[in-house]
């Protein structure tokens, strides 16, 4: 079993920026992809951007150039940097892993709004 714990969300003015963390603990050898979903209300839960163990990485075409994945010194840490945060942002954003099945945390909410 894995278990996921995000921190770092919050409510933000548009154009800010966030940085959410996701600690994974419990089974967590062989965990070869981390990543972020989230969720807006009515809507389908989408990934956000995902990082593998060599280093690669995808985004989701509405976040490229605004935000960045990446590893944290310890390989069961990863951080999702938000920055020129727009109100369509807003979302429920979860930490995800894929060991064998999938795993995702409780979830951490970020609201972007005047």
């Amino acid at each position: 079993q894995v278990q996921l714990v995000e921190s770092g969300g919050g409510l933000v003015q548009p154009g800010g920026s966030l940085r959410l963390s996701c600690a994974a603990s419990g089974s967590i050898s062989s965990i070869n992809t981390m990543g972020w979903y989230r969720q807006a209300p009515g809507k389908q839960r989408e990934l956000v951007a995902r990082i593998i163990t060599g280093g690669s990485t995808n985004y989701a075409e509405t976040v490229k150039g605004r935000f960045t994945i990446s590893w944290g010194n310890a390989k069961n840490t990863v951080y999702l940097q938000m920055n020129s945060l727009k109100p369509e942002d807003t979302a429920v954003y979860y930490c995800h892993a894929l060991k064998m099945s999938n795993y995702y945390g409780q979830g951490t909410q970020v609201t972007v709004s005047s």
